[in-house]
């Protein structure tokens, strides 16, 4: 056969290709030439051949059937053969091929080679591609060659002694005895060596760590040498002595220190001196400078260093370099809460970061300065992080408003100002924020009771400048439902008060209706606010007739509402007056666990009331008989029922009828609850004893899940409180909480 080319021709011709398809064809056409010449055992140019296979391999094509070529030129004689054979090796092998398996005892060989470079290869070999069955087997070799005098060879026995470590680490005894004299050695590739041997036996074992600390004073030694050296060619780079080596001393040192006292003591001199005389013109030095600071922040070291560290980031945020300012603000993030005061002091530069173009730059201080912000800075961080959400791109804004919210409600100065700084928000990024934000708004709106007129007012004013911010404008029909009288009244005081006529305020709510900005949930607020203005304004025929109209709507949810509404108008008219009264105070209740009330822009998902707190509101008995008439009995199923007593109820009135054989006189004997049958549709509230709502000595009433359907669930609980009081106080809030207050009596 003739000689095969050689891999510069074959490298020049695939080169010449114009196409893919035409660089196959070459391609494939010398790999069956390549296959003729294994099949006929052509030692002459096997090294040739697979040198060739491994540069196609690179390419991405296939050259799985060269492995056992490798194997052959690994067992020559010649070291050009073994160069290619591990080399192919490393390139074509791994542990997951039962082939590798063939090399051990090669490998075992050539480690107790006379030639140290063949020794260098097979250690370079092992060290890549070893497998855990091989590293047992060939640990002794490479634990001898890491006691050997040859620099060279001990460079390499060391980085092939990490790899049997981390696929075998109960092997990292055997290790132990040779680590002593490492760090004694006067190569830079030895000692470099030694400390990757010694992390990471120190990351790996606690005891090891314990054991090694002691080496603290000889890392320290070494460090410093390499700061005060002189110039030296062999290992200058950039003007700084062998920086690789200074940047792993100093890692080593940080796991050395970490909750060690004697330890951090024994590195604090030597941290400050490379803190201070490393050089930072270079990113070299920027290099080293971010590892000791890394390192200053890990162990327990000095006030004063970890000040100094500190400072070290915030000259890191004035570089032109965006990796450098990246970094320098990733680490300021991990210790604002340890050295907030510390931090503080470069918060102008950290603000200035908002203002740079890199997107992960504008990120990290955008988090930061959220992290910055406490009682002393809020006003002025605010004002900058407000301008960041006037500016900043779609992605930022649903962040930066969710930080602001925050913020603002832990270290809000006044009402004033917290309900300002939201508006603000909704105003500038409404249609990003979360979707608890409207609820969150509306409770502080309700609970700062001095703030409603001067509140309904700002919010009239953003629905007359803007309509297409939808928590905007939920939260503004809202607040113009509960406190519409204010607006046309003019009882601001904190701003001069506008001229508002009841006509004007329909005209607004009406457009709400029918623009094609508003969402669904949008208009069921507007439809609910004008409902709620027929008990504030004297304009009840307009208001009748708006609701009348949204009766036949094509929007489900908008028609329900007109329509349960328009029941209100014509057969219970007389109890509107109270349904529709204003909220009372609402009151925080902490939840735990997967029951936590989560509200999306107005449709609650799952519902769990606590009524410890609920305000009580006195009704006459026959309203209440009408309003639990409105459940009309058809899906309202108690199920959980107390014990009913047997003795018949007393004549107390029409309300008492309603809830089962209640007695008001004489002790009832209990008996036992069961469940029976019953031809008509039992009531909310049947099953309830009256002893412990009227007597003295109050008993405990387990609560009662009165309703549980489509997603809505209904639980009572119990106070010895007047009977009247109780039930409506309880029905009436359920209707106000709910955003479609009488939906579930629909259902």
């Amino acid at each position: 056969m003739p000689a095969p080319i050689r891999l510069r021709e074959l490298i020049r011709t695939i080169r010449t290709a114009r196409t893919q398809a035409e660089e196959r064809e070459m391609i494939q056409k010398e790999c069956a030439a390549i296959r003729s010449s294994f099949r006929e055992e052509d030692n002459t140019y096997r090294c040739r051949n697979v040198a060739k296979l491994l540069y196609m391999h690179m390419l991405g094509y296939p050259a799985h059937f060269g492995q056992l070529e490798c194997l052959k030129l690994i067992a020559s004689q010649k070291f050009t053969d073994k160069r290619i054979g591990y080399l192919g090796a490393m390139l074509l092998l791994d542990e997951r091929q039962d082939v590798h398996l063939l090399m051990t005892n090669c490998i075992k060989n050539d480690l107790n080679h006379s030639t140290q470079y063949v020794q260098g290869l097979a250690l370079c070999t092992l060290g890549c591609m070893g497998s855990s069955e091989m590293c047992r087997d060939l640990a002794g070799e490479v634990e001898k060659l890491l006691k050997t005098s040859n620099s060279y060879l001990r460079k390499k026995a060391a980085l092939c002694a990490v790899h049997v470590i981390r696929k075998v680490p109960e092997l990292m005894e055997m290790f132990l005895p040779a680590t002593k004299n490492l760090l004694s050695e006067k190569n830079h590739g030895v000692l470099h060596t030694s400390v990757v041997l010694l992390t990471e036996m120190c990351e790996r074992s606690p005891d090891m760590l314990s054991h090694f600390r002691k080496l603290v004073p000889q890392l320290v030694r070494i460090l410093k040498n390499l700061i005060m050296s002189g110039y030296s060619p062999e290992h200058d780079v950039s003007g700084i002595s062998d920086p690789f080596l200074q940047v792993r001393i100093l890692r080593l040192l940080r796991i050395l220190g970490k909750g060690d006292d004697d330890s951090s003591e024994a590195m604090n001199d030597i941290l400050a001196q490379v803190a201070t005389n490393t050089e930072t013109s270079k990113n070299v030095g920027n290099a080293i400078l971010y590892e000791t600071v890394l390192t200053i922040m890990d162990i327990k070291s000095e006030s004063g260093l970890r000040v100094l560290a500190i400072n070290i980031l915030g000259r890191f945020l004035l570089n032109n370099d965006k990796n450098i300012r990246y970094v320098a603000l990733t680490s300021l993030l991990k210790t604002v809460q340890t050295d907030h005061n510390a931090v503080q002091r470069h918060r102008s530069t950290i603000v200035d970061c908002l203002k740079d173009l890199d997107v992960s730059i504008k990120r990290r201080a955008m988090e930061l300065s959220f992290a910055l912000v406490n009682g002393n800075n809020i006003r002025g961080m605010m004002k900058e992080l407000l301008y960041f959400l006037d500016s900043c791109d779609p992605d930022f804004k649903a962040d930066c408003a969710s930080g602001i919210f925050l913020a603002a409600e832990k270290y809000a100065p006044s009402k004033r100002w917290h309900i300002d700084t939201i508006m603000r928000v909704l105003t500038t990024a409404g249609s990003y924020v979360r979707d608890d934000s409207v609820p969150n708004l509306i409770q502080l709106i309700t609970n700062s009771v001095e703030m409603h007129a001067y509140t309904v007012q700002r919010l009239y004013k953003a629905l007359l400048d803007d309509i297409s911010q939808q928590p905007l404008v939920q939260v503004a029909s809202w607040c113009i439902g509960e406190y519409g009288d204010l607006l046309v009244s003019g009882q601001c005081e904190e701003e001069e008060p506008i001229q508002v006529s009841e006509d004007e305020v329909l005209d607004v709510l009406e457009g709400l209706l029918v623009s094609n900005l508003s969402t669904p949930v949008t208009r069921g607020y507007s439809l609910t606010a004008i409902m709620k203005l027929s008990t504030r304004f004297s304009s009840l025929n307009r208001i009748k007739k708006v609701v009348s109209i949204y009766g036949s709507s094509i929007d489900v949810e908008l028609q329900q509402r007109a329509v349960e509404y328009n029941a209100l108008f014509k057969k219970y008219d007389h109890m509107r007056p109270a349904l529709l009264e204003r909220m009372p105070i609402m009151e925080k209740t902490a939840t735990n666990g997967p029951s936590e009330t989560v509200q999306t822009n107005g449709e609650t998902d799952s519902t769990i009331l606590d009524t410890k707190h609920l305000p009580s509101i006195s009704q006459p008995a026959s309203q209440a008989n009408d309003l639990l008439d409105l459940l009309g009995g058809n899906d309202v199923v108690p199920i959980i029922q107390t014990t009913v007593p047997t003795k018949p109820a007393s004549a107390g009135g029409e309300l008492l009828d309603l809830l089962g054989d209640l007695s008001l006189t004489g002790g009832p004997t209990p008996t036992p609850a069961s469940s029976v049958p019953m031809s008509q549709p039992p009531f909310l509230l049947d099953g309830l004893t009256s002893q412990p709502l009227f007597n003295d000595i109050a008993a405990v009433i387990p609560p009662m899940t009165a309703y549980n359907k489509n997603g809505l669930i209904i639980e009572f609980t119990f106070e010895r409180l007047q009977y009247q009081r109780f039930v409506l106080s309880h029905l009436v809030v359920l209707f106000k909480e709910n955003h479609s207050w009488l939906t579930w009596l629909m259902i």
